[in-house]
């Protein structure tokens, strides 16, 4: 089966010429793999938090919600003193 080249522009193009349910359609699909990926990403980024965390003598699993916010806050302001 041959691969079509298309733009951006020229898919929305032609899924706006689908009836409406197809279009419903094609955008739950679209938005399934949309879901797969996010989850993927915020699986990704846990791994390195808990990587993270330990490289600091921290148990990821173990912290509760403000401490793990604690800690990403100093990740992000490590080149200067928290709090300020």
């Amino acid at each position: 089966m041959p691969t079509l080249q298309l733009n951006d522009s020229q898919v929305v193009d032609l899924v706006r010429q689908l009836p409406p349910n197809q279009q419903r359609r094609a955008l739950a699909v679209l938005a399934e793999g949309a879901g797969q990926f996010r989850d993927e990403r915020r699986q990704l980024a846990e791994a390195r938090l808990a990587a993270l965390a330990a490289a600091r003598g921290l148990d990821w699993q173990s912290m509760n919600d403000a401490d793990r916010e604690a800690m990403i806050d100093d990740l992000v302001h490590e080149d200067r003193p928290c709090g300020t």
